[in-house]
């Protein structure tokens, strides 16, 4: 999904292109931004490139529901524009760990511009655990899910789930649909491999972002999923 960001498009294009592996078979690119058509290589596409262009801006939730009706393959991929693909045999990875028995989700792990590794892998989202991560600065205990900058989903469990949850405009609706794939009897799983996120995070810094995060942590708070999940399965990990 590109929020004018063509430059960045380009390069991880780009970067597939390179890498010409044949379990990429399709990539689709939403413009949620008024944008011109991608520059296509000299060599052509080595794989089917779908271009939606919205006519007014939707959320992340939406847009990704949207591609999901375009995609035919086994898998779908939830991929920012912002990574980086610094292993070659990523795909193949991924591929196998998303083809485990019970796995919902496989993903990378990602690493920063400098290297050092990100904290995408989370524990549940509620007050009490926010104020342990900024307040108290202490790490995360347990995975209960993982940024949606890089995911791999069987399509199969991404239609059982119906998706991201679209009343989630941005932010929370890769901690929704993380724990209603758990509550749902699946894992999440790491793949042995690794990606690079360069961009830098901006939600919580004043304005409309910050102030949709909230809203997002306010829905995530007031709906079933994340007690039910912490009612159980988190519950019996403890």
């Amino acid at each position: 999904m590109s929020h004018g960001q063509r430059q960045m498009v380009q390069g991880l294009l780009g970067q597939l292109v390179q890498q010409r592996d044949p379990r990429v078979r399709e990539v689709i690119v939403t413009h949620n931004l008024p944008a011109q058509a991608l520059a296509e290589p000299a060599g052509g596409w080595p794989f089917r490139l779908v271009e939606i262009f919205n006519e007014q801006p939707a959320g992340f939730a939406a847009n990704h529901n949207r591609a999901f009706e375009s995609a035919a393959g086994e898998f779908f991929c939830v991929l920012n524009p912002d990574i980086e693909l610094t292993d070659p045999a990523i795909w193949q990875r991924l591929v196998e760990a998303a083809s485990s028995p019970g796995v919902g989700c496989a993903y990378p792990r990602l690493a920063n511009p400098d290297g050092s590794p990100q904290d995408h892998e989370r524990e549940a989202v509620t007050p009490l655990a926010l104020l342990r991560r900024h307040l108290l600065r202490r790490p995360q205990r347990h995975t209960d899910w993982v940024s949606g900058a890089f995911w791999l989903v069987p399509a199969g469990v991404w239609r059982q789930l119906g998706g991201l949850d679209e009343g989630f405009f941005m932010y929370c609706e890769d901690t929704d649909f993380c724990l209603r794939l758990q509550l749902a009897g699946l894992h999440l799983r790491r793949a042995d491999t690794e990606a690079r996120h360069v961009a830098a995070r901006a939600s919580r810094k004043p304005g409309l972002r910050m102030a949709r995060h909230v809203r997002s942590l306010l829905r995530l708070w007031l709906r079933p999923p994340l007690w039910r999940f912490l009612a159980g399965p988190a519950k019996a990990r403890q």
